[in-house]
C-alpha cells in the first residue's frame, strides 16, 4: 500500500516537472467563481465593436499554445521588438485578439485581482468566440499559469506552414498530443477569419514548372483568388479563407475542400491525400461530427505545455512578464 503510493507520488512529481498538471473545469469555483461570465462579457462586447474579434482571438490562442504551450507568451510585448508576437510567423496576428484578452483581463482583475492568468482567460475568450460565430460551446478545463519566458526565437519550426504535406502537419500536432482527426478539426477553423495574399501567392503564379497555377484549385476560384490578389499586390490586402461563409463556425470548410477551394495547400491536402479524405469528407457531410471533433480537440489543444501549481506566474498586465 506505501509502496504504491509512494509510486503515485513520483508520477505525479514526473508530471508535474514536465508541464503536464492537472487542469480542472471548476478551478475558480471559488477564488473567482464568475470569470466565465466576466469573461464572456467583454469577448461580447469586444465583438459587437468589429468582427475580427473572432478569427483573431481562436488564432492567437492556436499560435500561443503551439510555442511554448498555453502560457499567454505570445500577448508579451517587448521594447526590444524579440517576444514571441515580434516573429515573422506572428506579425499577422490581428490586434483584435490581444485586444479582447487584454480587455476581458481587465475586466476579472477588477473582480478577482491577481487569481486568473491571462492563459486562461485566453482560453475561455477562444471557446466564447466559437460560441459567438455559431459554433459548438465546451467546457474549459482551467488551472493555467502564465509563462515567464517570450522569444521570438522560440517561434520558429513550431507553427504550420501554408504548404505543408499531410505527414508534415501530422508530426507538428502529434508533437503536442494531438491525432490527426484533432488535427484536421482544428484546421476547420479556417472557416472563419482571412489570409494575406502573400501566404498562397506561389499556387497562382509559381506553382511548377509546367503549371503556374495549383492544378487543385477549382479553376473559377483560382481565377477569384487572382483577381483578388494580383502580383506584386499590397502585401496588406488580405482575403477571406472560407468564399463561401466566412463569418459563421460551420463545416462549409470541407465542403469547400471537397470542391478544390481551399486557400492553402495545406488545406487541400487533408482532401487530396487518400489517409485524411475520409475524415474530410465525413465532416463536410455532417456539422455535427466536425462539431464534436472540434470540442474534443479544443480542449486537448489547450492542455499543451500548461504550467500549473507553482509553476509560472500570475500577470496582472497580460503583456508584461514581471506585472
Amino acid at each position: 500500500m506505501e509502496r504504491g503510493y509512494m509510486l503515485l507520488l513520483v508520477v505525479l512529481i514526473i508530471a508535474i516537472g514536465r508541464g503536464e498538471g492537472q487542469l480542472v473545469e471548476n478551478f475558480y469555483s471559488s477564488s473567482c467563481p464568475n470569470v466565465e461570465g466576466i469573461v464572456r462579457q467583454a469577448v461580447s462586447t469586444k465583438f459587437r465593436q468589429t468582427f475580427t474579434t473572432i478569427p483573431a482571438t481562436l488564432r492567437l490562442f492556436f499560435h500561443d499554445c503551439f510555442v511554448t504551450g498555453c502560457d499567454a507568451s505570445t500577448m508579451v510585448s517587448s521594447p526590444n521588438g524579440d517576444a514571441e508576437k515580434d516573429a515573422p510567423d506572428n506579425l499577422s496576428l490581428a490586434g483584435d485578439g490581444f485586444d479582447t484578452v487584454v480587455k476581458a483581463k481587465q475586466a476579472v482583475e477588477a473582480a478577482c485581482p491577481k487569481v486568473v492568468s491571462c492563459a486562461d482567460i485566453l482560453a475561455l475568450a477562444a471557446r466564447d468566440v466559437v460560441v459567438l460565430a455559431g459554433g459548438p460551446s465546451f467546457n474549459v478545463e482551467l488551472g493555467r499559469r502564465d509563462g515567464m519566458v517570450s522569444q521570438a526565437s522560440l517561434v520558429k519550426g513550431n507553427l504550420p506552414d501554408p504548404d505543408f504535406t499531410l505527414s508534415q502537419l501530422n508530426a507538428m500536432f502529434a508533437k503536442n498530443n494531438l491525432n490527426q482527426i484533432d488535427m484536421i478539426a482544428l484546421s476547420g477553423a479556417h472557416t472563419l477569419g482571412f489570409s494575406h495574399c502573400n501566404r498562397f501567392a506561389k499556387r497562382l503564379y509559381s506553382f511548377s514548372s509546367s503549371s503556374p497555377v495549383d492544378p487543385s484549385l477549382d479553376a473559377e476560384y483560382a481565377q477569384q483568388l487572382m483577381n483578388a490578389c494580383p502580383r506584386n499586390v499590397d502585401p496588406s490586402i488580405a482575403i477571406d479563407m472560407d468564399p463561401v461563409t466566412s463569418r459563421t463556425f460551420d463545416n462549409v470548410y470541407f465542403q469547400n475542400l471537397v470542391s478544390g477551394k481551399g486557400l492553402f495547400t495545406s488545406d487541400e491536402v487533408l482532401f487530396s491525400d487518400p489517409a485524411s479524405q475520409p475524415t474530410v469528407n465525413d465532416f463536410a457531410k455532417n456539422s455535427g461530427d466536425f462539431n464534436g471533433a472540434f470540442a474534443t480537440a479544443m480542449r486537448k489543444l489547450g492542455r499543451v505545455g500548461v504550467k500549473t501549481g507553482s509553476q509560472g506566474t500570475i500577470r496582472t498586465d497580460c503583456t508584461v512578464i514581471n506585472s
